[in-house]
């Protein structure tokens, strides 16, 4: 008959088992704290790379979303304050604050055109209208980041995607799958008819009508009766590119 193990061989076996555990968690603690020299050697690292490449940071604008990619890696936020170390080396705390007080304006004095709601691309055309500089001196990643830093002001500006375009909402008007759809839909043409909206999503009248007169009532769309056909068309210059530096008033 086997015999049980004792008291003192079931005292053995749990000493051992904390000497491993402790053993583990030392190992634990060496690993985190060299990672933790090792990062903190990186973000020195980062700091004299981007005092090296200072220029190229702020002009490049592919360069310079490598070198937020990178920093987002390591857990640092080179646009958190206009104060900070980053925002001293780079000046981009003030690039982005600028930027954003410009996409402000132009959505504001854009938003009786349509609707609150404006192509991001056009967004970017006309923010380089405005600063008097060429597209490759701005990219979409630019006013997407600009726009992030805006909710820290509690705005409600958003950046939706409907199809494969993204659009910036200034206005807090909720849009629905319907919605969306006739958005997206209207993106080949400009506009939709009632007729064009029921064949494309199997709607019934009534449903297509009233997805199009809420869009309508938000000022998201635009009526057009002169046609030679009788059919309504509903406008959506939202997603129509004019990038008229005329067509709309922001001071520079």
């Amino acid at each position: 008959m086997r015999r049980r193990p004792g008291i003192a061989g079931l005292q053995n076996a749990a000493a051992t088992r904390d000497k491993f555990r402790l053993v583990g968690a030392n190992v634990a603690k060496v690993r985190t704290d060299v990672m933790q020299e090792q990062l903190a050697t990186f973000r020195s690292q980062l700091d004299e790379f981007a005092r090296k490449h200072k220029s190229d940071i702020r002009k490049n604008s592919v360069f310079g979303q490598q070198f937020h990619e990178m920093c987002a890696k390591v857990g640092v936020d080179p646009l958190s304050s206009n104060k900070g170390v980053w925002a001293e080396l780079l000046g981009i705390g003030d690039f982005y604050y600028e930027l954003g007080v410009q996409i402000v304006d132009i959505c504001i004095a854009t938003r009786s055109h349509n609707g609150g709601l404006i192509d991001l691309i056009e967004l970017r055309k006309l923010l380089c209208q405005k600063r008097k500089t060429d597209l490759g001196s701005l990219s979409s990643d630019d006013c997407l980041r600009a726009i992030s830093k805006l909710k820290v002001l509690g705005s409600r500006f958003e950046v939706i995607s409907v199809g494969k375009k993204k659009l910036v909402q200034s206005v807090p008007t909720e849009l629905n799958k319907d919605h969306n759809g006739i958005l997206e839909l209207a993106q080949a043409k400009g506009y939709v008819t009632v007729e064009q909206v029921e064949k494309e999503f199997l709607w019934s009248t009534g449903r297509a009508i009233d997805a199009l007169e809420t869009l309508l009532k938000e000022g998201l769309a635009m009526i057009d009766d002169g046609h030679r056909d009788g059919k309504r068309r509903h406008w959506f210059p939202c997603v129509t590119l004019r990038s008229d530096a005329s067509s709309f008033e922001a001071k520079s």
